[in-house]
């Protein structure tokens, strides 16, 4: 029959299911202990049986004295004690999650409650543990110019003048106007404006961010069956025009969808300073100018998603004013600092932003002719379509595109911590455990949000491994580290590979000691392999704890003698115990 479609990268194939391993049973050391007295017990009651039958004799009907005496020894197996500790297991769940302290505190596994309080190693996610996930936008850096949410009416009254000057605004009508000469150097005089509008533009295009028209279904309902004009129904409002959208918006409010919190946040804050997304779809996109009700339709010829592999993504549009088509591109700043044009501020301000807590991400963009961009479907059409290294073929196409770009910005945006998260890891030292964050961000975020928590005291001393490459390198770092004595270690995951791969042993004995580690750009198996070696290194009476909430960290907790995850999110489906909060 005739093929219409194949769903792929669902079920087993997914990331999340491909980094997590096959689920175990988890024993408590209480357990362990119990089961290894119960078979001592029972090897001494079968040896004293016997030794009894010998000395009585062992003729006649021996064997009958020996269970006689294997059913009087067998008081000494303590099978009561199994039973009331299960009863006590049962209780102590019951009693943490009817705890007030602790709302919504979820037990799955009861052998694992008594496990807390033998706890010396706490293994902790950042984004959405520590901190709420809940992104703000903090900063736009252009250069020496920094705009932050205080100057939104500066920056609204910027967007509004250029799109005045280049006469679009003026146009209610949607007619699509030519920019003469003229006015487009008076435009350029003002460089400043043009610098943000591009930069504003270049945000509220290049995301991943699908508007949701929020109201209720009664109140749209009877506006679209009063209206005079046929209309789609609100079930399928995201397919609708832009202009039909912008009938609707005064009777909905809209808001936004997006697998990351961070294009949520900056999206929302392009429509707080006056460019909406009113509409998208799987080939277009609306934006509205809200000062004047404007709308500006693109046509989305090219969608390029964010892998942890490239760590950036990338759009194409052609917008339907002035058929001009453009490369986006947004990504990290250890990426994007080789692919635009040379620049002297794009480091420095990035690693400012990242000390200052802020997650950064660089924007920056190319204008592509006609001629150029059909060379460039066409070559990825035919990558597209190869068989053999698909992926590889595809990702060589883009990358001829992904050169000499123009740097258009700098985005800052802050992640809050946890309520009273500081006074919980104090709690947490002052009770002698040892705490550790793993987590993805750079190297500057990671560590401004270790001293913010406390994680990292005012008074500890800090050593950063950052860049190691061979094995002297590495050995020149493991015994300048030894020899801070209680100094906190801030490592990269490139460099506790490396280091792992040559001195894995003199490494985690050295890092076990310190009081803090955080361990940042952190792959997701990267973190259950460092929780394994924390197991086999440590005090065997000393138990690991593993906290996450998001699938990224469900391999990391099931690793872990203790998995906690946080309620609402993915990890918590593979974690002993769940709670709201950290």
């Amino acid at each position: 029959g005739e093929v219409i479609g194949c769903v792929i990268y669902t079920g087993t194939d997914t990331r999340m299911v491909m980094n997590t391993n096959k689920p175990r049973y988890k024993f408590g050391l209480v357990d362990k202990e119990i089961n290894r007295l119960t078979k001592l017990l029972f090897v001494a009651s079968f040896v004293l049986s016997m030794l009894l039958v010998i000395l009585k004799g062992v003729d006649g009907l021996w064997y009958r004295y020996f269970v006689r005496f294997l059913l009087i020894f067998s008081y000494m197996i303590p099978i009561s004690l199994r039973v009331n500790l299960d009863l006590g297991k049962l209780a102590y769940s019951w009693f943490i999650q009817q705890d007030k302290n602790i709302p919504g505190s979820i037990v799955r596994t009861s052998t694992i409650p008594e496990e807390l309080g033998r706890i010396g190693y706490i293994l902790t996610d950042k984004t959405g543990t520590l901190t709420q996930n809940v992104m703000v936008f903090k900063r736009l850096k252009l250069g020496a110019v920094s705009y932050t949410i205080e100057n939104k009416t500066k920056i609204s009254n910027l967007l509004e003048e250029v799109y005045k000057k280049s006469g679009i605004a003026a146009n209610k009508s949607q007619e699509s106007l030519v920019t003469s000469t003229s006015t487009k150097r008076s435009i350029g005089k003002n460089t400043e404006a043009m610098k943000v509008t591009e930069a504003i533009k270049a945000l509220a295009l290049c995301h991943n961010v699908t508007p949701v028209l929020n109201d209720s279904a009664e109140i749209m309902n009877e506006f679209l069956s009063t209206s005079d004009t046929p209309k789609t129904s609100v079930t399928s409002l995201n397919t609708t025009t832009g202009s039909d959208v912008l009938e609707l918006l005064p009777v909905i409010a809209i808001s936004y969808q997006a697998s990351s919190p961070d294009e949520i946040a900056i999206v929302d804050w392009t429509e707080q300073i006056g460019l909406t997304l009113i509409h998208r779809s799987l080939k277009s996109m609306t934006l509205k100018l809200n000062s004047t009700e404007q709308l500006f339709d693109y046509e989305i010829l090219q969608l390029f998603p964010f892998t942890p592999e490239t760590k950036r993504m990338g759009i194409i549009v052609r917008d339907e004013n002035t058929n001009e088509i453009i490369f986006y591109l947004k990504g990290a700043d250890t990426v994007m600092q080789n692919l635009v044009q040379y620049n002297d501020w794009l480091q420095e301000e990035s690693a400012n932003m990242a000390r200052e807590g802020l997650r950064t991400l660089v924007i920056a963009k190319k204008q592509l002719t006609q001629e150029k961009y059909q060379a460039f479907e066409q070559n990825i059409t035919k990558a597209r379509l190869q068989t053999i290294n698909r992926s590889r073929c595809v990702r060589e196409v883009i990358e001829t595109l992904e050169c000499d770009m123009e740097l258009l910005g700098v985005t800052g945006v802050e992640d809050k911590l946890q309520l009273d998260v500081r006074q919980t890891l104090e709690s947490l030292h002052n009770g002698g455990i040892k705490i550790w964050m793993l987590t993805g961000d750079k190297l500057e975020t990671a560590t401004c949000i270790a001293k913010s928590s406390k994680l990292i005291r005012r008074n500890d001393d800090i050593y950063i491994i950052q860049q190691v490459a061979t094995r002297e390198e590495c050995l020149q770092e493991l015994n300048i580290f030894k020899r801070k004595i209680g100094a906190c270690l801030v490592i990269t995951g490139d460099a506790l590979q490396i280091c792992l791969s040559f001195y894995e042993k003199d490494l985690m004995e050295s890092i076990i000691e310190s009081p803090s580690v955080v361990v940042c750009r952190c792959s997701p198996t990267q973190k259950a392999i460092v929780v394994d070696l924390l197991k086999k290194y440590r005090n065997k009476k000393v138990r690991v704890c593993a906290i996450g909430d998001g699938g990224n960290d469900v391999s990391m907790i099931q690793s872990a003698h203790v998995g906690i995850g946080i309620v609402g999110k993915e990890g918590k489906s593979f974690s002993s115990l769940s709670c709201t909060s950290f």
